[in-house]
C-alpha cells in the first residue's frame, strides 16, 4: 500500500477515494519548508492578536455577530463555543467511508497554507485517518455557505476529544478512544475552529464519491443496454460508427463504440426487417452519453474545489494579509451535484423503459410475459419479473422526483448575513440518493436482461453474440443469480447485486476500448 503524503501537492478524486476506502495510507509531510510555510500563517495571527488587531472570528463574533468585540481574556474560548453551538445536526449519519473522505478533503484544503492553522492541527487530522478514528457526523444541517458549518463542527469537536467516533468501525466516545491510544485532545488556537468548519469539505467529499459511482454507472448502463438489445432482438446497427461520426460528442461516441464492441455490430443484422427500435434502445448512447460527456467538467469543478483554500478569512502568512471573502460558498459543487443527479436519473429512466419493453409481450418480440422461465404447465401461476418491474418504476419515479435543483432553494439565514447560500450539501445528498435508486434500477434490470438473454437462447437464437464482455457479464451474474424458473423472492439477490455494483465488482469496459 503506497502512502499519500499531505503537503501542497494537488490531489485527485481518486486520491480522496483511495483513503476513504482504505486502499491507501497517508502521512503528513515533515519537510522543514512545508512546516515553516504552515506555521507562518499561525505566527502572523499571533502577532496580530498581540497587537490588538481586529480579526474576524478571532477577536469578533461570527457571521452577523462580527461587530461584537471579544474581550482578550475570552478569545481562546471562542473556537470551542463555535463547534459547541453548531452541534445540532440531525438525520442519518455519514458512513465511516464518507467520514474518511470528509477528513481527507478538509485536510487537503488546510495544507494550502492560507487558513492560519498550526502544523499540530494538521497532525491531529492525519492521526484520525491513520488510526481510523472517524467523526460521527449527522447528514443534515448545512446550507452550503458559510460552508458546511454544522457537519464540520463534529470534526472540530472530535479533534478536541469530544462527541463520538467510529473507531475501526465501532461506535465509541472520542474521549475513550483518545485515552486508550494516548492521543492528547487538541486545544484550538483562535482561528482554528473557523478554519476547520468554514469550508466546503462535506459537499466536496460527497461529490468525489458521487463522481466515481456515476462514472461506473455509465459503463454498467451501457453493458445492460447491450444485453437488452440481444434479449429484445434489437438492431445493433443503431450504433454504427459512421452514424455516430456525424454527431461528435466524445462521451456519446464512446458509449456507441462500447455497444458496437459488445454487439458485434459489423455482422449482418439477425432481423433486417426491423429498421428502428424504440428510443430506449436506439437512443441509449444519447442518454448515457450526457453523463459520459459531463465527467471531464465535473472533475474540473470538483478537483478545483478540493484543492482550494475555502474558508474565511484567508490568511496570507507570507505577505501578512487578512483577506475577508466568501470562498466557503459551495456554488460550483452545488451545480455539479444538481446536474449529475439529473444525468443519473435519466439513466434510471432509460433502463426502466428498457425493462418495460422486455417484460411486455406486445414489445419483447416473442419472449414470455414478464420474462417468466416457468414451464408451460405452470406459467399461469408464475409471474417472473412482474413485481420487479413495478419496483423499478417506483425507484425511477423517486429518482426523477429528486432532480429538482437544490441550489435554487437558497434561504436567507443567520439574521440575513447568509442571505444567499449554495445548498451544495443538500444537492450532494440528493445526488447520492438518486445514485442509490439508480443502482437499484440497474441491478434489477441487469437480472432481467440476463433472464431475457437466456430465454432468447432457449428459443433458438444464435449464440454468436454471446462472447466477449457480454459473455463475461452473463457468467458473472449467473455465478450468483441462477435463472428464474419457478418464482422466488428476489430481495436478497437484489441487495447482493446492488452491493456488488457499489463495490464496482462487475467486469466492464476499458477506457478507450
Amino acid at each position: 500500500m503506497t502512502t499519500l503524503i499531505f503537503d501542497q501537492q494537488r490531489l485527485t478524486i481518486e486520491d480522496v477515494l483511495a483513503i476513504a476506502h482504505e486502499r491507501r495510507a497517508c502521512a503528513l509531510s515533515s519537510a522543514p519548508e512545508f512546516v515553516q510555510y504552515i506555521e507562518q500563517g499561525a505566527r502572523f495571527l499571533d502577532r496580530l492578536l498581540q497587537e490588538d488587531g481586529v480579526i474576524y472570528g478571532v477577536t469578533t463574533g461570527y457571521g452577523d455577530s462580527c461587530t461584537t468585540h471579544i474581550p482578550r481574556d475570552l478569545v481562546e474560548q471562542l473556537p470551542q463555543h463555535l463547534y459547541t453551538f453548531h452541534g445540532c445536526g440531525l438525520g442519518a449519519e455519514f458512513s465511516p467511508t464518507a467520514g474518511r473522505a470528509i477528513l481527507t478533503v478538509r485536510l487537503t484544503s488546510l495544507t494550502r497554507g492560507y487558513s492560519g492553522v498550526s502544523y499540530g492541527l494538521l497532525q491531529q487530522l492525519v492521526t484520525l485517518l491513520q488510526e481510523d478514528i472517524i467523526p460521527i457526523i449527522p447528514e443534515e444541517g448545512s446550507v452550503g455557505a458559510s460552508g458546511d458549518l454544522t457537519p464540520l463542527s463534529y470534526v472540530a469537536a472530535v479533534l478536541c476529544g469530544e462527541r463520538e467516533v467510529y473507531h475501526r468501525g465501532v461506535r465509541r466516545t472520542t474521549a475513550d478512544v483518545f485515552a486508550e491510544l494516548k492521543i492528547t485532545p487538541l486545544k484550538l488556537r483562535p482561528k482554528e475552529g473557523l478554519a476547520l468548519m468554514n469550508g466546503t469539505a462535506v459537499m466536496t467529499a460527497l461529490a468525489c464519491m458521487a463522481y466515481d459511482r456515476t462514472a461506473y454507472l455509465a459503463q454498467l448502463a451501457t453493458r445492460i443496454t447491450a444485453l437488452n438489445c440481444i434479449a429484445a432482438d434489437g438492431n445493433a446497427h443503431h450504433f454504427d460508427e459512421l452514424l455516430f461520426s456525424v454527431k461528435p460528442h466524445p462521451g456519446q461516441q464512446q458509449v456507441a463504440a462500447w455497444l458496437r464492441e459488445d454487439l458485434h455490430a459489423g455482422e449482418p443484422p439477425r432481423n433486417p426487417s426491423r429498421l428502428q427500435d424504440r428510443y430506449s434502445l436506439r437512443c441509449a448512447p444519447h442518454v448515457i452519453g450526457v453523463a459520459s460527456d459531463s465527467l471531464p467538467w465535473w472533475r474540473q469543478f470538483i478537483e478545483n474545489e478540493l484543492n482550494s483554500a475555502n474558508d474565511n478569512p484567508i490568511i496570507d502568512g507570507v505577505g501578512e494579509h487578512v483577506l475577508h471573502g466568501g470562498h466557503f460558498y459551495g456554488g460550483h459543487i452545488a451545480f455539479v451535484m444538481d446536474t449529475m443527479k439529473t444525468a443519473v436519473a435519466n439513466i434510471a429512466d432509460l433502463l426502466d423503459r428498457q425493462l418495460a419493453q422486455l417484460v411486455d409481450t406486445k414489445f419483447n418480440h416473442g419472449l414470455p410475459a414478464n420474462l417468466s422461465g416457468a414451464p408451460e404447465a405452470r406459467r399461469s401461476i408464475n409471474h417472473g419479473f412482474k413485481a420487479v418491474q413495478i419496483g423499478v418504476s417506483a425507484w425511477t419515479a423517486e429518482a426523477l422526483k429528486l432532480t429538482m435543483p437544490a441550489s435554487v432553494f437558497s434561504r436567507s439565514t443567520e439574521c440575513h448575513n447568509q442571505d444567499k447560500v449554495s445548498m451544495g450539501t443538500i444537492a450532494a445528498r440528493d445526488c447520492l440518493r438518486v445514485l442509490q435508486l439508480t443502482e437499484q434500477v440497474a441491478a434489477a434490470v441487469l437480472l432481467a436482461a440476463c433472464q431475457g438473454l437466456e430465454l432468447r437462447l432457449q428459443a433458438g437464437a444464435s449464440e454468436h453474440n454471446l462472447q466477449g464482455g457480454i459473455k463475461t457479464t452473463f457468467e458473472e451474474i449467473r455465478a450468483q443469480h441462477p435463472f428464474l424458473g419457478e418464482d422466488r423472492a428476489l430481495e436478497g439477490e437484489l441487495r447482493k447485486l446492488i452491493a456488488r455494483i457499489q463495490q464496482q465488482g462487475l467486469s466492464l469496459y476499458q477506457a478507450g476500448a
